[in-house]
């Protein structure tokens, strides 16, 4: 159900931001998932700031490209 870690997300200088991610995915999709997926919970914070949340709904929208592309991993992995 939960599942949390980082992700590093090349900055294309040879660095990564790290993004860190707590997920909470079903089995199988539903109405509160993300795109009536399996992720009906998602955090993502750089730095100790929320860059990304969804909580049955989406409550703060991807915040920079390193949360837009650390989400479409997850979504790939998890939903």
């Amino acid at each position: 159900m939960w599942h949390e870690g980082t992700i590093g997300v090349p900055k294309g200088d040879g660095k990564y931001t790290v993004v860190h991610y707590w997920v909470k995915a079903y089995d199988e999709g539903s109405q509160y998932g993300i795109e009536g997926g399996r992720i009906s919970k998602a955090t993502l914070k750089i730095s100790g700031e929320v860059v990304y949340n969804y909580d049955r709904g989406l409550d703060v929208p991807p915040q920079n490209e390193a949360a837009e592309m650390a989400l479409a991993i997850l979504m790939h992995e998890y939903n």
